[in-house]
C-alpha cells in the first residue's frame, strides 16, 4: 500500500503519463484545494483525467490521515503544479517516513520553473517570498525583509500570491510598505496562457492580469536577461 503524491502541472493535461496511470489504479484520489487559485474548474479536471477526486482541506493534508490510509490502501494526492512546493507536502513526506508507509512523488512543471519564461535565469533567484491577503488586525510585512535580503545579493525575488488577492489590491499592499518596487514583471497564468508584464506597478493594466498570478522583483539583470525582458 502507497501513498501517491502526484503533480498536476500548471493544465488539466500536465500530469505525468505514469501518475496517470497511478490513477487508473487508485481507491482513494483526494484533491489538494487550498495551496493554489485553479486556473480551471474542478470539472474540467475530471473531465480529462476520468476522476473523482475527494477535496483536501488544509485540516486534512496537515493531519496525519492520508498517511494513515496509506497503511491499507493506495491513496493518491494530487497537487496542482509540482508536489513538494509547499511545506505542507514535505511534512506529509515526513509523516509517511515516521510512520514507516510507502511513498511515491510524481513530479510536474510548476511557477518555480515557467517563471524563467520571463526571460530570468533561474540560478539568479533568492529565497521565495509569499504575499498574504491583508485581513483586520493582520498585516504582515516580513516578506519585504525576504525582497531587500535578495537584493542585497542582487538576486531576483519570486514574490507569491496568496488566493483570492487581486492585482489591484496587491498593489495596494505594497504600497503600504513604503517600498520602492522601481519595474517588476508580473507572471499570469503561467503554463496555461503564459502573459508577462514589465513594468512599474501603477502602469501595468490590472485587467489584463488573471489568476493565478505572481510577481517578481528582479535583482541584478544580465544582458541575456535584459534582452528577454525586453521582448516581453
Amino acid at each position: 500500500m502507497t501513498l501517491y503524491i502526484i503533480g498536476l502541472g500548471l493544465t488539466t493535461r500536465g500530469i505525468s503519463l505514469h501518475g496517470k496511470k497511478i490513477l487508473k489504479n487508485c481507491n482513494r484520489i483526494y484533491l489538494e484545494n487550498y495551496t493554489v487559485e485553479f486556473p480551471y474548474a474542478k470539472k474540467e479536471l475530471e473531465k480529462e483525467l476520468k476522476i473523482k477526486p475527494i477535496d483536501a482541506n488544509r485540516e486534512l493534508v496537515e493531519s496525519e490521515e492520508l498517511a494513515e490510509l496509506a497503511k491499507n490502501d493506495d491513496v493518491c494526492l494530487l497537487v496542482y503544479g509540482s508536489p513538494l512546493s509547499a511545506t505542507t507536502h514535505i511534512s506529509l513526506v515526513n509523516s509517511c517516513k515516521n510512520k514507516k508507509v510507502k511513498y511515491k512523488i510524481f513530479y510536474a512543471g510548476s511557477v518555480f520553473d515557467a517563471v524563467a519564461e520571463s526571460g530570468l535565469s533561474l540560478y539568479k533567484f533568492g529565497k521565495t517570498a509569499s504575499l498574504p491577503k491583508y485581513q483586520k488586525n493582520f498585516t504582515p510585512t516580513s516578506f519585504i525583509d525576504i525582497i531587500k535580503n535578495n537584493q542585497k545579493i542582487k538576486a531576483h525575488t519570486l514574490l507569491l500570491i496568496d488566493i483570492g488577492l487581486s492585482f489591484d489590491d496587491a498593489v495596494s499592499q505594497l504600497k503600504e510598505t513604503k517600498f520602492k518596487f522601481g519595474k517588476v514583471i508580473v507572471c499570469s497564468q503561467l503554463g496555461i496562457k503564459s502573459r508577462f508584464f514589465y513594468d512599474e506597478l501603477d502602469k501595468i493594466d490590472s485587467e489584463k492580469v488573471k489568476a493565478p498570478w505572481c510577481l517578481v522583483i528582479p535583482g541584478e539583470v544580465d544582458n541575456n536577461e535584459e534582452e528577454g525582458l525586453k521582448n516581453i
